[in-house]
């Protein structure tokens, strides 16, 4: 690791395939600036600025969810994960992401965007005809950053088991890491896969819930609860941690990287991160009303006063 003047450290990662645009492919692939705490903070308030445009652009989307798990994206994707920015679907030797609530797919596009996956500039056409960026994401527009279709719920674990069994098959050490709504809990097809991860010693993932308590049609105790959730994922054989402080980006890091520590103990590895949907918004939080709605003109105008920014990226 070195730092730059600023002192914000830079890892200089070496992968197989150069990268594109990069002037020292036969040396250096790829350069990734690690940025400070305080960068990744203002750049939460960013995505969140991105998240609302997107949605209020089409008058449609999930901004309530992808809100509440800025902090986790950021946490991920600048600090925690190691990728390539030369993006191919098989990703070997880096981690892969998989996420299974595609609908929060705002926060994710703007996610990939900012930190280089494609231009920013691509984030005006969400949900428009023929755009890479579709509602829920798609593979067949070959989006970098994307490597499942997520619409359906429930099914983002089972694929991200047979990613983490196939690194191992090919002595690949890297992680696979996914997220999953509180809600989404309620499929069946979750619980299968949770107990086929541990019978099967998949150790080399780490699954993340987002644990808002909030679901489409209302309070998740209320549709249908989920009971004591630690209990019941220890009881199905997974090394659990919980963070009650989802939308702190400092503690969301160091649950990753504590996560981090605890693969490879022949079970696998689960995060429940308590958020707030709607997170930064004042009148999005504390209930499940925006999980599906988009801001008119004034509401957006609100909330960019509440996520202000002296110098903001917008798109």
């Amino acid at each position: 690791m070195t730092y730059n003047k600023s002192g914000s450290a830079i890892r200089i990662l070496h992968f197989r395939k150069p990268a594109k645009n990069c002037k020292f492919a036969g040396q250096i692939n790829l350069i990734i600036m690690s940025k400070s705490i305080e960068e990744l903070k203002s750049l939460t308030t960013q995505i969140r600025r991105d998240i609302l445009r997107m949605v209020h652009a089409v008058n449609s989307g999930h901004p309530g969810g992808s809100l509440g798990c800025t902090e986790y994206f950021t946490a991920l994707y600048g600090k925690v994960m190691n990728y390539n920015l030369s993006f191919t679907m098989e990703g070997k030797n880096e981690d892969h992401f998989y996420l299974s609530n595609g609908h929060i797919s705002p926060v994710f596009y703007s996610t990939l965007a900012r930190f280089g996956f494609f231009p920013v500039d691509e984030l005006k056409t969400f949900r428009k005809l023929d755009s890479r960026l579709q509602g829920h994401p798609t593979t067949h527009e070959g989006l970098p950053g994307i490597r499942i279709a997520s619409g359906s719920l429930g099914q983002g674990l089972s694929v991200a088991l047979g990613v983490a069994e196939g690194k191992k098959l090919d002595g690949d050490n890297s992680l696979v890491y996914t997220l999953h709504g509180d809600g989404e809990l309620q499929e069946g097809q979750v619980w299968e896969a949770l107990m086929y991860a541990a019978a099967k010693k998949v150790d080399n993932i780490i699954s993340t819930i987002d644990y808002n308590g909030r679901q489409i049609d209302g309070d998740t105790d209320d549709v249908l609860s989920l009971g004591n959730l630690h209990a019941k994922l220890e009881a199905f054989g997974w090394i659990v941690l919980e963070e009650k402080n989802g939308n702190d980006l400092e503690a969301v890091i160091a649950m990753l990287e504590k996560a981090k520590t605890e693969t490879g103990k022949g079970k696998p590895v689960v995060i429940i991160l308590h958020t707030e949907m709607g997170f930064g918004v004042d009148y999005m939080m504390g209930s499940h009303s925006w999980h599906g709605k988009a801001p008119n003109d004034e509401q957006l105008d609100t909330a960019f006063k509440q996520l202000y920014l002296e110098a903001p990226a917008d798109y």
